[in-house]
């Protein structure tokens, strides 16, 4: 699963709960709105800025770079 899929995956499924909300004629106040733009855009912006996206690392590569550091 890739970061863009997962992304893809929750805005699909944010749309389908305000498709589901709106049938069955819930009425949509200004606060109503903040929460789905909340609940919507949060979460991915967290999976984008926490993913790891870089090459591992190993152990050695670790402690040296920790060494470099002092």
């Amino acid at each position: 699963m890739t970061r863009s899929k997962m992304i893809q995956g929750w805005f699909a499924a944010v749309a389908l709960i305000s498709a589901a909300v709106l049938a069955y004629g819930v009425v949509w106040s200004l606060w109503t709105w903040t929460v789905m733009m909340a609940v919507c855009l949060v979460p991915p912006t967290f999976l984008l800025i926490l993913w790891n996206d870089g090459r591992k690392r190993s152990i050695s590569e670790v402690i040296y770079d920790a060494e470099q550091r002092r």
